[in-house]
């Protein structure tokens, strides 16, 4: 399998527009985390970027992922950018 490194933005205003879609999303990234997919993801300090390391068949499957998360499809996450990982260490 690869290993997919994604970079994303959050709306302004972030913390509070997320409130509704907050357990839905917890909870797809841990069923990602428990089926092996999701290996890392989170928010930087000042909450302006979400950085996450997914490992998966393709970049498809990634993209279907995050596209189908509430965070996306709700507007809480702006933009995205999904690139293939050589991890070396």
């Amino acid at each position: 399998m690869a290993k997919f490194v994604m970079w994303g933005s959050y709306c302004e205003d972030a913390l509070e527009k997320r409130t509704p879609y907050r357990a839905d999303h917890l909870a797809g990234l841990q069923s990602q985390k428990d089926r092996g997919v999701l290996l890392s993801l989170g928010p930087t300090m000042d909450n302006t970027k979400v950085f996450g390391i997914y490992e998966a068949d393709d970049q498809a499957t990634v993209r279907q992922l995050i596209e189908n998360d509430p965070y996306w499809q709700n507007g809480i996450w702006t933009e995205y950018e999904l690139y293939a990982w050589n991890q070396v260490f």
